[in-house]
């Protein structure tokens, strides 16, 4: 997986992908940047997890690297984001228009709702999804690849029935799974698997992290370090006062309220490890984070355009960059 870098003494790295819609084609660069770093550097990239639009660019990565390596990850990311970019005359018409509702909405405008129930334009976003995942990813190869591989990949989703968060791991992954963690309730109906119903994870671990914790008997051992790519910023310079600006902040908040839970939790083991409350084979585990920054609105999450999709993946890069340049 490493591409020829001895692991032996190589820091364990798991990669935490949050969700964000469009925003996500940041995280797409962050990892083509990251995942290049693992092969040339002394870091072993142990798992993957990822939430909506994270836990595509989570399961793209994963596959490449399982497959072929770093050079095959790096392009199946690349085709898949540009796939989902809205390229076509019809498609840029349908993008410049869903944008133009999602700020609409976002200033307090009134507008008509209806269930993706009730669409049938639901069912064809739906369908694209799905084809676009499967015209780069061989999902029934996923579960001996998962077998051959000491690499984990979590993905998160809520089961909207039964109220509780669900992770699906490795060979559970498949093309649905990937689905019902970008399921939008707004977008898509439920995705149905094994008899639940599942909606976007960003209702629920956005993304997986304390997961990684949890070590299935082919992982030698947990991660040293996690790194967060984060989509919705921590911080904000003023109090949100327009409605627009408030909704936007009120997306972020609800984003983020997992991701502080996940960390927190491991903040937790690692201060409980300090104080030897706990036993010696616990190690503590840095957590580290890459963020998108506070500059882009929330109804740019559904804005499809090439070249925004194209200037996040190469701000991702680039801020992917300065986060090794700092580790060096």
């Amino acid at each position: 997986m490493a591409d020829g870098v001895d692991t032996g003494s190589a820091t364990r790295v798991a990669i935490a992908c949050q969700g964000g819609g469009s925003h996500t084609a940041f995280t797409a660069g962050v990892l083509k940047r990251l995942l290049r770093a693992c092969a040339m550097r002394s870091y072993e990239l142990v798992g993957l997890s990822g939430t909506s639009g994270g836990a595509v660019c989570a399961t793209a990565a994963w596959y490449g690297l399982a497959t072929s390596g770093t050079d095959r990850a790096v392009e199946t990311l690349d085709a898949i984001w540009r796939d989902f970019a809205a390229h076509s005359p019809p498609e840029r018409i349908a993008n410049d228009w869903f944008v133009w509702m999602a700020e609409f909405a976002a200033r307090g405008g009134p507008l008509p709702l209806f269930s993706p129930y009730e669409l049938p334009a639901a069912e064809l976003g739906r369908d694209r999804f799905l084809e676009t995942l499967e015209s780069h990813i061989e999902f029934d190869r996923v579960p001996t690849l998962a077998a051959d591989t000491s690499m984990d990949l979590i993905l998160g989703a809520a089961d909207v029935t039964e109220g509780k968060f669900k992770t699906f791991r490795n060979e559970e992954v498949t093309e649905k799974t990937v689905l019902a963690s970008a399921a939008i309730p707004t977008l898509f109906e439920a995705v149905g698997i094994d008899n639940h119903w599942y909606w976007d994870g960003l209702f629920s671990q956005n993304p997986p992290i304390r997961d990684f914790l949890t070590v299935p008997q082919k992982a030698a051992d947990k991660p040293d370090e996690i790194w967060i790519i984060q989509i919705n910023p921590k911080h904000r310079e003023d109090v949100p006062k327009s409605m627009e600006d408030i909704a936007d902040r009120r997306n972020e908040l609800a984003g983020n309220l997992s991701l502080y839970q996940e960390v927190d939790f491991i903040e937790t083991i690692n201060d409980l490890i300090k104080s030897g409350s706990l036993p010696q084979e616990y190690k503590p585990i840095g957590v580290e984070f890459i963020d998108l920054g506070s500059d882009l609105s929330s109804p740019s999450k559904v804005d499809r355009d090439p070249a925004f999709i194209d200037r996040l993946i190469e701000r991702g890069q680039r801020r992917a960059e300065r986060f090794l340049d700092g580790r060096s």
